[in-house]
């Protein structure tokens, strides 16, 4: 992949969602809820402070993530679907 993140932004694969429940249902495409854990694949270099230091981001490329549910941009790579967001829209490290 050819991008690079700006500034405090993160680029996240979603994983995908459950296909099937623990009681063998199976889930169609428009019923499913949108992931809110992913892995991130690349990081920006990081925010520059009021200071005019630069802050590096406390994620880094392989975290496994948790986001808000309607956090970041939605965009196609290469045929695949990631999400751009900020290092402040992620809530925790898994």
């Amino acid at each position: 992949m050819n991008v690079k993140p700006l500034a405090d932004r993160v680029i996240v694969k979603p994983v995908d969602a459950e296909e099937q429940t623990s009681g063998s249902i199976i889930i169609p495409d428009t019923a499913k809820e949108k992931p809110q854990e992913g892995e991130i694949v690349a990081v920006g270099p990081g925010k520059v402070s009021d200071a005019g230091t630069k802050v590096a981001l406390e994620v880094k490329k392989g975290d496994k993530v948790l986001y808000g549910k309607y956090s970041g941009t939605e965009v196609t790579i290469e045929g695949k679907d990631y999400l751009i967001m900020r290092e402040s829209d992620v809530l925790a490290v898994v």
